[in-house]
């Protein structure tokens, strides 16, 4: 009977392809690609997706089959920071099976491994001034610190009385995330968007159009819709500052915090050419999720996107 039901159990598989995918199976399934690497079977298939979820924020990985890879146009899930990019081929092999390595150090249960193997390669990258690189790590790091591992998912199948709530990796707290939008410094625009505990609050969402700055200039953007802002003191402070952007960026948003007398988390992330990457600036608060990080950039950027679209319609229509 046992091995009946082994085959409609789940199980993690993951491929032997040049960039490996993770994927999940049923039981029956494991005899079409006998080769591959398989973790099971689990018994509660939202406990294991849940799990996944979680850990996938943490190594991203790859669904793609082998001729999706380096196609040269992003996925959805690499918007949102779980694909590592193999779709856009920004990810090279050896980085991308480091990834897979803990991932199935961490369903062998051998989570104090991999946190070893992360602060040593976080060392030595502080060492060599990569500090990008390093600051990468070390949220992985804090992130794995604080999910259960993989013995605590088999034991909640086994009695049934744990929470899947327990495997989430909470964030607390009040983010304000802003963005420039403009052409050339024309109709230039700002906007601060909020996610309290880890969702929006549109009613708190806030366009600013520049009033001081002319030609191109983000920095100094960024500071006037600030210090506009900070001006409000009825509005509430947040627990951190998400700035889209990077150090520079980073620096003028402490800066003007520093002329008002407030030390508040400044993160900023980077996001390269194409915004196909998420470098993070800055210590993020242990309260905070990076991934909720990602979302209120993206959902800043979209936001003054929409402003300044309204309001070259509006030039426009005046013209």
């Amino acid at each position: 009977m046992r091995e009946k039901d082994d085959k409609t159990f789940l199980y993690v598989h993951i491929t032997k392809d040049k960039f490996p995918r993770i994927l999940l199976v049923r039981g029956k399934e494991r005899e079409t690609s006998p080769e591959d690497t398989y973790f099971g079977p689990f018994t509660s298939p939202s406990s294991l997706r849940e799990a996944l979820r979680i850990i996938r924020r943490i190594f991203p990985y790859n669904t793609h089959a082998e001729n999706e890879i380096g196609r040269g146009k992003s996925c959805f899930d690499y918007q949102i920071g779980l694909c590592p990019g193999t779709c856009v081929g920004v990810i090279t092999r050896k980085d991308y099976l480091k990834n897979v390595k803990n991932i199935k150090l961490f369903f062998k249960g051998k989570k104090k491994k991999i946190l070893r193997n992360l602060e040593g390669e976080m060392k030595i990258l502080s060492k060599s001034l990569q500090f990008e690189k390093a600051q990468a790590l070390k949220n992985q790091i804090f992130s794995l610190k604080h999910i259960n591992d993989i013995a605590l998912i088999k034991e909640r199948e086994e009695t049934g009385e744990r929470d899947v709530g327990e495997l989430e990796e909470k964030s607390r707290g009040r983010v304000e995330g802003y963005d420039i939008s403009s052409i050339s410094g024309t109709s230039a625009v700002g906007a601060m968007v909020v996610f309290e505990d880890g969702e929006p609050k549109r009613k708190d969402y806030r366009k600013f159009r520049i009033k001081t700055i002319e030609g191109p200039n983000d920095v100094g953007m960024l500071k006037e819709i600030l210090r506009r802002r900070l001006n409000h003191a009825e509005w509430p402070l947040p627990t951190c500052f998400l700035i889209d952007g990077g150090k520079g960026q980073v620096n003028a948003a402490e800066a003007v915090l520093k002329e008002y007398g407030y030390e508040i988390p400044v993160v900023g992330i980077a996001k390269g050419k194409g915004r196909r990457r998420n470098d993070f600036i800055g210590k993020i608060p242990q309260n905070i999720a990076p991934i909720v990080l990602i979302k209120v950039r993206n959902e800043a950027h979209r936001f003054a996107q929409s402003y300044h679209k309204k309001l070259r319609h509006v030039q426009s229509l005046k013209n």
